[in-house]
Order: structure tokens, then sequence, then C-alpha cells
């Protein structure tokens, strides 16, 4: 058979991401050599949350595959958008953001990116960590 560059990608491989969360590894250039998009699953137990952080020049979707997750989004994290399941949500480049699973549920989520790998042009932006922070201290 002719290698027409199709490839499967089981579950098992995870990875830590710079965004401060776990996910299990899904296609990306380094599991079959994408280098236009990629989709990884991120399950989130309840209040894990990842670091603020923008993908530069970098598209993402979002599927909430299970539970719910709310993103904290924007120059200033100012907004908050709930995604339940069933939904997705679109983050245009360049766009501060950071999910927290402020529920009493695990959520998983599949996400894509308009690049070969997540980590690509990923950017932290620690200056943003303390709205999560004061949030925390804000919860009952």
């Amino acid at each position: 058979m002719a290698d027409d560059g199709v490839r499967l990608v089981k579950p098992g491989m995870k990875y830590e991401g710079a965004q401060g969360v776990t996910y299990n590894a899904g296609v990306s250039r380094k599991t079959v050599g994408a280098e236009k998009v990629c989709m990884n699953i991120l399950p989130m137990p309840p209040g894990v949350k990842s670091k603020p952080h923008i993908h530069r020049g970098i598209e993402t979707i979002a599927y909430m595959l299970e539970g719910e997750c709310t993103l904290f989004h924007g120059k200033q994290l100012e907004n908050q958008t709930l995604i339940k399941q069933g939904e997705q949500i679109f983050i245009p480049d360049n766009v501060p953001h950071a999910p927290y699973n402020l529920s009493d549920k695990k959520c998983v989520w599949v996400v894509v990116h308009s690049s070969g790998d997540d980590q690509d042009e990923l950017i932290r932006t620690e200056e943003l960590d303390y709205v999560l922070e004061s949030y925390e201290q804000r919860e009952p």
C-alpha cells in the first residue's frame, strides 16, 4: 500500500502544556507531522484552570465534549463565557484567555488550533495571573 500520509492517533499519550494543564495528545506536528492544524483533548477536573496566555497569529476552536467550563478572555480577562456540553467557542488569535473549571464536575474539551502544535507561538501573560487568583479568593 502506498503511503498517502493518512495517520491514525490512538489515545494514551499525554503532555503538559505551557498553559499549565495536561492534554491527551491528538493530531499534531509531533504525532503525525501536521503543519497547519492540530487537535488535542483537554480534560479538566473541577477547580483546574489554565494559565492565562495568547496564541500569537493562531486561531482556536474548542468544543465542549463533556461538562461545562468558564472561559476568561479579553485584554484583562474581563469577560467570562460559560461553555456547556455540545457548545463550541472560537478564540481569535492574540486574545488573552484562560479556561477555568468552576463547576463541581470534570469537563472535557476538544481543542483545535490553526497550527501544527498548540504550543506554537504560545505566549504566557503572567501579568494577568492575578485575575484568576483574585477570583479564587472570592469563591465560597
